[in-house]
C-alpha cells in the first residue's frame, strides 16, 4: 500500500468515530429544542378522544398508517441495502453503509421536513407522529438511491455528508412541489426517484474516475452475490403498493393505489423477461436485468398511482416501463459512462431517474385528463386536494403544475448534485483509490471463510473407496497367506 493510500486510511479512522459522535450529539440537540410527540402520540391522547367524541383508540392514526410504515421500512433497510449486494466483495459496505446513512438520515429528515412542513408557529416545536416516519423514510429512500450511483467508490464519511445535503435539498423541493405548486405525488415518483436518481448521477460525474478500470476485478458479480441482490429485489417487489399508498387518503385513494402498483409491477415483470432474453443471442435472461427493471413500474406508478388510471392503464405503464428499463441496462448505461463520464455503479438511471420521469409525465397526464364524469365532483376535490386557496383549480391547470414539479425535481437534483459533488472531491475525506474500489477490506474487517477438512467417516465417497481399498488389502494379504 502507498504512501497515499495509507494516508486515506488514517483519515477515515479519525474522521469517521468524529463525524458519528458530533452529529449524533447534534441530533440529540436539536430533538431535545425542536421535536415533541403530536397529539395521537402523546399521554394526553385520553384528553383528546374525549374532548373529540373519539370512542375507540382504534381511531388513532397509528393504526391505519403502521403497517404500511412497517413495509416501507423494510424497503428502506432490507430492499435498498440488499439490492446493492451483487457486487462479488462489497456486500458489507452495501448493506451496512445502507443502515448507517438510513439511521442518519431519518433523524435529520424528521428534522427538516419538520421545519418545512408542521412546524407549529405558536410553540416553535414541530410535533411528529407515525406520518412523519413514514414521510422521514421517504427521504431517506432518496439518498438511498444516489448511494446506487456511487456505490463502491466513496468513503462512508462521504455518503454522511451526501446524505446531509441530500435530505435537506430533498425538504425544500418536497415543499415547492407539494406545498407551493400543489402537486400530487403520493408514492414519490418526482420528489423521490426522479430527485434521487439525478442527484446521484450528477455526483458522480462529477467525482468520475478516469483509472476506475484498476479495480474492474472488483467491480463483477458471482452466483451468491446475484442470489443476495435478489432477496433484496423481492422485498421491494412486494412492498412496492405500500410504498405508492403509505400516505394517500384513507378510503377509495389508498385502496386504488395498492391495486394500481400490483398490477403494473406485474406487468413490468413479463416485459422485462422478455427485452431480457432477446438482447442476448443464446435467449438466457440476465441477472442484472431481473434484479432491477422488474422494479420500474413501481417507480413508474408513483405519482398516478392514487389516480383513476384505471386497471388496464396501470398494466399499460408497466408493459412500457420494463421495456424502456431494461433496454437502458443494455443501450444507455453503456453510453452514460462513455460519452457523458458518468460511472452509474447500480444503473439508478434506469431504475429510478427515468422511470421517474415517465412517471411525471404520466401523472401530469392523467391530472389533465381528469374528468368529474370519471371520478365525480367529490372525487375530483378529494383526490387532487382541490380546497382553500387551490379550491378554483382545473384539472388541465393541475396537469401543468405536475409537469412543473418534474421540472423542479430534476433542476434539484442536477444543480444540487453538482454542488455537493463538488464538496465531497474534497481529498479530505478518506475515499478509496482507483485500485481499492468496491472492495469491503478498505472499511470493514473481513474475516476470510475458514476451510474445513471433510470428515471421512460421514463422506459416502470416502466410505466405499475405505471398503474398497480394505477388500483389496484383505484379498491380497489372504493370497499372500
Amino acid at each position: 500500500m502507498d504512501y497515499f493510500s495509507r494516508q486515506k486510511n488514517t483519515n477515515i479512522r479519525l474522521t469517521l468515530p468524529v463525524v458519528c459522535f458530533v452529529w449524533q450529539i447534534a441530533m440529540i440537540i436539536l430533538f431535545g429544542v425542536f421535536i415533541r410527540y403530536d397529539e395521537e402520540s402523546d399521554a394526553h391522547w385520553v384528553e383528546t378522544k374525549a374532548h373529540d367524541n373519539i370512542t375507540s383508540d382504534i381511531e388513532n392514526d397509528f393504526y391505519f398508517r403502521y403497517p404500511s410504515f412497517q413495509d416501507v421500512h423494510v424497503m428502506i433497510f432490507v430492499g435498498f441495502g440488499f439490492l446493492m449486494t451483487f457486487l462479488k466483495r462489497y456486500s458489507f459496505g452495501a448493506v451496512g453503509f445502507n443502515f448507517l446513512i438510513a439511521s442518519f438520515g431519518l433523524q435529520w429528515a424528521l428534522l427538516m421536513q419538520g421545519w418545512f412542513h408542521s412546524l407549529d408557529p405558536q410553540t416553535g416545536k414541530i410535533f411528529i407522529g407515525i406520518e412523519s416516519l413514514i414521510n422521514a423514510d421517504f427521504c431517506v429512500a432518496g439518498c438511498l438511491i444516489a448511494y446506487g450511483a456511487v456505490l463502491g467508490k466513496v468513503s462512508p464519511v462521504q455518503l454522511l455528508v451526501m446524505t446531509l445535503f441530500g435530505v435537506t435539498l430533498f425538504a425544500v423541493e418536497e415543499y415547492i412541489i407539494l406545498n407551493l405548486l400543489h402537486a400530487r405525488d403520493a408514492g414519490g415518483s418526482m420528489v423521490i426517484h426522479t430527485f434521487g436518481g439525478y442527484y446521484g448521477l450528477s455526483i458522480s460525474r462529477v467525482l468520475y474516475r478516469p483509472n476506475l478500470h484498476q479495480s474492474k476485478r472488483m467491480q463483477g458479480s458471482v452466483y451468491h452475490s446475484d442470489t443476495f441482490a435478489m432477496i433484496g429485489t423481492l422485498f421491494l417487489w412486494m412492498f412496492w403498493p405500500s410504498f405508492n399508498s403509505a400516505i394517500t387518503d384513507h378510503g377509495d385513494g389508498q385502496h386504488r393505489a395498492v391495486i394500481n402498483t400490483y398490477l403494473c409491477l406485474a406487468s413490468t415483470v413479463l416485459t422485462t423477461v422478455a427485452i431480457s432474453s432477446l438482447s442476448q443471442k443464446t435467449g438466457k435472461l440476465d441477472m442484472v436485468h431481473i434484479q432491477n427493471s422488474t422494479l420500474a413500474g413501481g417507480v413508474a406508478l408513483g405519482t398516478a398511482a392514487e389516480f383513476m388510471i384505471s386497471p388496464y392503464g396501470a398494466l399499460i405503464v408497466g408493459f412500457f416501463c420494463g421495456i424502456i428499463s431494461t433496454m437502458g441496462y443494455i443501450f444507455i448505461s453503456p453510453f452514460l459512462e462513455k460519452t457523458l463520464k458518468i460511472q452509474d455503479t447500480c444503473g439508478i438511471h434506469n431504475l429510478h431517474a427515468m422511470p421517474g420521469v415517465i412517471g411525471g409525465i404520466v401523472g401530469a397526464i392523467t391530472a389533465a385528463a381528469a374528468s368529474e364524469s370519471v371520478y365525480g365532483k367529490q372525487g375530483l376535490i378529494n383526490t387532487f386536494d382541490f380546497t382553500g386557496d387551490f379550491k378554483d383549480r382545473t384539472v388541465l391547470t393541475q396537469g401543468g403544475y405536475q409537469a412543473a414539479g418534474m421540472c423542479v425535481s430534476i433542476v434539484f437534483g442536477v444543480v444540487g448534485g453538482a454542488i455537493v459533488g463538488s464538496i465531497l472531491k474534497l481529498p479530505i475525506w478518506g475515499d478509496p483509490a482507483d485500485e481499492n474500489c468496491f472492495d469491503d477490506e478498505v472499511y470493514w474487517e473481513v474475516r476470510e471463510p475458514e476451510s474445513i477438512p471433510p470428515i471421512l467417516e460421514y463422506n459416502n465417497h470416502m466410505i466405499h473407496k475405505q471398503q474398497d481399498l480394505s477388500e483389496s488389502n484383505f484379498s491380497v494379504e489372504h493370497c499372500e497367506s
